[in-house]
This record gives C-alpha cells, sequence and structure tokens, in this order.
C-alpha cells in the first residue's frame, strides 16, 4: 500500500511539472443488509467503505491516470480485499469516449441486475479491459471487455463483454443489452469443470416525462433473453425468456422504483440470483437524502417478491463523496 501511493504520488508530481494535472479522489460509505429466506438471495450484511484515488496528465482530449481503489470491509481485516489497481488510458471528445486499461465500472455500463449485479460495485468496482462509446444527436451505444482471469495451469479464463445502448425519439426510448460471458478451463483439467458459455439480451421500448418536469419517471417494457451451456452437461445451449418491464417515479429527494420479469428463470454468470425465478418483482422505496454536487448519499428499501409467494426486503445506505478537477 505504502510503495504504491508512493509511486503514484512520484509519477503525479512529475506529471504537473509537465502537462495539465487533474485528479479524482472518491469516498464511499456501504450499508446493505439483507433479509432473504429463500433459495435465490444469500442473507447478508455488508457494511464497509471504499477509498479510490486517481491522478495524471491530460493534453486536449487525451488522458493517462493512476491510481488505487480499496474496499474496507467492517469487522474484517486490513488486507482482507485486496487493493485494485486504476490505470488507464482514455481518449475523450464530444462523440467518442474511449478506455483502456483498469478504471472504474461506475457511470459507464448500466445493465438490468437481472444481467449484472449490483454487487459488482462493491467487490470489483473497475472494469479491466476496454470500453468504447458513441455518441449520436438521437442516441448512443457503448461496448466493453472485462477481463477476469487468464489461463493458467490451476485457473480458468474468464471474460465477460457486451454492449448497450439508447435511440430515443422526444419522449419515446428504446434500449438494448447483450452480454456473454466465457468461462474456461484450466490448462490442467480438472474432473468436474467444464466450459461454460453464458449469453444474454434484452430490448425494451419506453416513454420517460419531459426534462423540465418536476415529476421525473419512466416506464419501459420488452424482453429478458438467457442462453447457458455448460459442455458436456448440457444438450447445447438452455434458452429461457421472460417479460421484463421496469417503471420508476422520482418527486423532489424521493423515488419509487418497480421491477417485473414473469417467465422463464435466467442463469447469469453475475446476474442477480432472483432472476432465476420464474416470477419476480422488485420494489425500493428510495431516499436522497443529501443531493449536492459533491456529494450524493440515498436509502434504499426494497421489497423482493418470489413466485408471487415469498416476501425478503432489504436495506440499502450509500453516501458517495468525490471531488477533483
Amino acid at each position: 500500500m505504502k510503495n504504491l501511493l508512493f509511486i503514484i504520488l512520484g509519477v503525479s508530481a512529475l506529471f504537473a511539472n509537465s502537462q495539465n494535472f487533474d485528479y479524482r479522489v472518491l469516498f464511499e460509505g456501504i450499508g446493505d443488509n439483507r433479509e432473504y429466506f429463500n433459495d435465490y438471495g444469500f442473507p447478508q450484511t455488508i457494511l464497509g467503505t471504499r477509498t479510490a484515488f486517481e491522478g495524471g496528465i491530460s493534453s486536449e482530449n487525451h488522458k493517462i491516470r493512476l491510481g488505487f481503489s480499496y474496499l474496507y470491509e467492517f469487522g474484517s481485516e486490513v488486507d482482507a480485499q485486496k487493493i485494485n489497481p486504476t490505470i488507464y488510458y482514455q481518449f475523450n471528445n464530444q462523440q467518442i469516449d474511449f478506455l483502456f486499461g483498469s478504471f472504474s465500472r461506475r457511470d459507464k455500463i448500466n445493465f438490468p441486475l437481472a444481467m449484472l449485479t449490483d454487487t459488482l460495485l462493491y467487490y470489483r468496482p473497475n472494469i479491466e479491459g476496454i470500453y468504447g462509446k458513441y455518441t449520436w444527436n438521437w442516441g448512443w451505444q457503448n461496448a466493453f471487455i472485462d477481463w477476469l482471469s487468464r489461463q493458467t495451469d490451476v485457473n480458468r479464463e474468464m471474460f465477460t463483454t457486451g454492449l448497450s445502448g439508447e435511440i430515443y425519439q422526444g419522449n419515446f426510448f428504446f434500449e438494448n443489452f447483450l452480454l456473454i460471458t466465457h468461462v474456461a478451463t484450466p490448462a490442467i483439467r480438472i474432473p468436474g469443470q467444464h466450459i461454460k458459455d453464458y449469453l444474454g439480451l434484452s430490448l425494451l421500448a419506453g416513454i420517460r416525462t419531459n426534462e423540465n418536469s418536476i415529476f421525473k419517471g419512466y416506464l419501459k417494457a420488452g424482453f429478458l433473453n438467457s442462453e447457458h451451456r455448460e459442455r458436456s452437461v448440457t444438450d447445447g445451449f438452455e434458452s429461457s425468456n421472460s417479460f421484463f418491464a421496469e417503471a420508476y417515479g422520482k418527486w423532489k429527494n424521493l423515488a419509487i422504483k418497480t421491477v417485473l420479469h414473469s417467465g422463464n428463470g435466467h442463469r447469469f454468470a453475475f446476474g442477480d440470483h432472483f432472476y432465476r425465478a420464474g416470477n419476480y418483482a422488485r420494489t425500493d422505496l428510495i431516499w436522497n437524502f443529501v443531493n449536492q454536487e459533491k456529494v450524493k448519499a440515498r436509502f434504499n428499501w426494497s421489497f423482493h417478491i418470489i413466485d408471487w409467494q415469498e416476501l425478503n426486503n432489504q436495506q440499502q445506505l450509500s453516501i458517495i463523496y468525490s471531488f477533483g478537477k
């Protein structure tokens, strides 16, 4: 930790003397209490803080940054979670945003929780790979690859790649999500381990309120598809399809969000396990009790209904303090 800080500060000082120096500091308080009593969700309480720093040089549309991201879970040893290095190159203009390296996933990709669960922000805060986004006057599209593990004698090769985007006209919009995860075997085959492939697709159409409206909200609906294959185990790909809808409304600092999935259960490599049930609904009551430029604080009270029979609840507290230039 000390050596990493020394290197970052030394390089940052060198950069500051040569070109424009910019930086970002992040503090995040995490509270997540999961009162689950079912076969899909794991009951647990996650409490901790995340600290992240990145700094570097920028010249016109180009930027290089170095830093780190560290999660300390309350009640654990200091080294229970490893330090995640942040090091990337970025090109950015009005239409293109391109990053290569290890960089924060926050505000980059926003997939349905069925495909990528929210605990990734806790335990895998960085994308390690490539991200690109192109923006038009009538929409945007992005794509990424997240390299999770290189194959060795004992480690499995793993990566996730996907794309998402939106096309809009007035208050109407159309969203697309595509996700692929590949899990290979180690170079030395282990009995019982097989190559796994996960594919997913979601297409949603919706309508949202005007930007200057006092009440902010949207309604969108469509379908969710998943394909799962475990070679030598399943007979090809196992396909699942379901109806998927989401509604959101916000007035001042209060909001409500409801998600509905009905059909076949889905299996994604890093998806929320609740969506493995055939029918699932989630409603979040949200209180944004601090909403300033540098400080955001939010409390969520979530209710999970599984197969219209079981009710579970969850409380989430998030405090984010971010500043820099």
